[in-house]
């Protein structure tokens, strides 16, 4: 189950702040992010050696990031990776273009997945059900964690204990590189009594958990 955490403040000099944690198999082997796909130039990201997609891309314009739904970790007979998504969306040349080619397609190609896709000026999250066409929800301004669940869930372990706290927490300054209070809390790996499904850091368990953290600012 990864993470992804989204600031939209429209109007503010950098208005679409993002973290993520990407939670996968240990032995799942990755490249970090580069320019990795020459056809779609100037989309970088994290490459799965495995599939050869990307969990989280960037485009010149779109960031996309793709997240597994309850019970659909890991790759299935007949169904495409769900790495091409995040390229599909950080190679448009906005997010609302990206939302409209992505709802257009056969959600029935790909086990269940969260989507989220952001400009500097529009966010959405997509749900794909393995069935029909993807939905997509515009998110609105302010703080959206997603998570195997829908966005701000109380459903998810993991939001309902760090959701609180990011929007307590200053949000990052690109301008002096100070993303101090975010990456501690990307780095959190504390849980309470609901155990290890609250932490938004996993520690290595039975092969599996937190293998990597990323922050972006457009």
């Amino acid at each position: 189950m990864c993470t992804v955490i989204l600031l939209r403040r429209p109007g503010h000099p950098w208005p679409l702040i993002l973290a993520a944690n990407r939670d996968e198999r240990l032995d799942r082997a990755w490249d970090p992010p580069d320019a990795h796909w020459p056809e779609h130039p100037g989309v970088i990201g994290g490459r799965d050696r495995s599939a050869g997609g990307s969990w989280m891309a960037m485009g010149p314009r779109v960031v996309a990031a793709a997240l597994n739904r309850p019970g659909s970790l890991g790759p299935a007979p007949g169904q495409r990776s769900r790495g091409v998504l995040p390229l599909m969306g950080a190679a448009a040349p906005s997010a609302a273009e990206a939302v409209a080619a992505l709802t257009a397609l056969d959600a029935g190609a790909w086990r269940p997945f969260n989507l989220v896709v952001a400009d500097a000026d529009r966010a959405w999250f997509l749900r794909g059900l393995g069935a029909g066409r993807p939905e997509a929800v515009e998110l609105g301004p302010g703080i959206s964690m997603v998570t195997a669940h829908d966005p701000n869930d109380p459903a998810s372990p993991r939001t309902r204990r760090h959701l609180p706290r990011f929007r307590a927490a200053p949000p990052p300054d690109p301008e002096d590189d100070d993303w101090f209070a975010w990456e501690t809390l990307l780095a959190d790996s504390s849980h309470g009594a609901g155990g290890i499904g609250e932490a938004l850091r996993v520690p290595p368990v039975d092969g599996f958990g937190t293998v990597c953290a990323s922050l972006a600012a457009l």
